[in-house]
């Protein structure tokens, strides 16, 4: 059997310690405050997680980029070079238009390449959610699973993909076009914190609204408890921006109350960051539906 690559990019918010353990490879996407730029790269190298979420916090804003089709090129083509095939699991083409220039990529370097099997799955998810099938993907690659067999496996089973999120400031929202700047003053203003997930299409929704951040904690783990499809033996990703003693208190709480495999949590990159602010949460699991 032919060997492959998996690749996805930063997005995914896997820590660098799983990237390693996985064998996979990263495509960092930009940032910038002001005329500032970094990549978000999974060890937060160019920028320091906490010091990102603290200019955020006081007030900064960053803004984001999508990563092109010559960059995707250039990640591509030693890969290529070296015989493998590739699988691309990417991000939500619902919140960015860097799947796209990754089929721009993909079929400029299948003419280099004819012989080459270049595979490109729009994950429709964001943050740790890309991430969780970015993570079952190459297990199944390390099970010597086929770059069909895998492709196929994540197309079956990203629908079932269930990401759960929630965030303390609603003004990043309001940038963003998620909700209106009454809403927004309003909601601040009675402590309202939005529940969202995300559709099939790929897309963040607002779900519903609860009052205190205790409160829409726990909307989150009950969304998850009335979702959950066989939570034995489940690996539950958890991704923070930067509020890790609250999103301890929902693994704890996930764990005291379903039968899971485990709960891995991590940062909310700045790409992620960037549109939610410090202090979100986003959860995801395997369910009967999204």
């Amino acid at each position: 059997m032919k060997d492959y690559s998996i690749i996805t990019e930063s997005t995914s918010d896997l820590s660098q310690d799983m990237v390693d353990e996985l064998g996979i490879r990263v495509i960092p996407m930009a940032f910038s405050f002001g005329s500032e730029s970094y990549l978000n790269y999974p060890d937060f190298r160019e920028l320091d997680i906490h010091k990102f979420y603290e200019r955020i916090k006081n007030g900064e804003r960053s803004t984001t980029a999508l990563v092109n089709a010559n960059t995707f090129k250039e990640y591509f083509e030693p890969i290529l070079q070296s015989g493998n095939d590739i699988l691309y699991i990417g991000f939500s083409s619902g919140l960015s238009g860097t799947f796209a220039s990754s089929l721009i990529a993909a079929e400029e370097s299948r003419q280099k390449y004819p012989d080459a099997k270049i595979v490109c799955i729009d994950t429709l998810a964001a943050s740790m959610g890309e991430g969780l099938l970015v993570y079952y993907a190459a297990k199944l690659k390390q099970e010597g699973k086929s770059i069909d067999e895998v492709s196929q496996w994540v197309l079956d089973k990203r629908l079932n993909l269930c990401q759960w999120f929630t965030v303390d400031d609603l003004n990043h929202l309001k940038r963003g076009g998620r909700v209106s700047t009454m809403a927004a003053t309003l909601g601040s203003a009675l402590n309202v914190k939005p529940i969202l997930h995300t559709d099939n299409e790929g897309h963040l929704i607002p779900v519903h609204k609860v009052r205190g951040r205790r409160k829409s904690i726990i909307a989150l783990f009950e969304h998850m408890q009335e979702l959950c499809d066989k939570p034995e033996g489940q690996t539950i990703f958890i991704s923070h921006a930067d509020c890790l003693e609250e999103t301890q208190y929902l693994a704890d709480l996930i764990k005291e109350k379903l039968p899971v495999k485990e709960v891995i949590l991590n940062f909310m990159g700045p790409v992620i960051g960037s549109h939610t602010g410090q202090g979100a949460i986003s959860l995801f699991f395997l369910g009967k539906e999204r």
